[in-house]
């Protein structure tokens, strides 16, 4: 068997609009990676929150249906 590296695709440059759009969207979903990783770097540090600390899961995702009804649009 050969050791050629397997040979790479050629890739089509982004316009300037596409690509800030494609980092504005990497750093949107790094952002929430984060605060997840919060959530559970905290959790293992400090046990599961008390239920009645906690929020509703329906108030939760009303709250959350709403922001994204307040989105703007995106494209793939």
């Amino acid at each position: 068997m050969s050791q050629q590296p397997a040979p790479v695709p050629e890739r089509q440059p982004l316009d300037e609009l596409a690509a800030a759009s494609v980092l504005a969207y990497a750093a949107d979903q790094r952002a929430k990676v984060d605060v997840l990783a919060s959530v559970l770097e905290d959790i293992a540090a400090n046990g599961y929150p008390s239920p009645e600390s906690g929020v509703l899961w329906e108030t939760a995702r009303d709250a959350h249906l709403a922001r994204l009804a307040d989105e703007q649009p995106r494209s793939a």
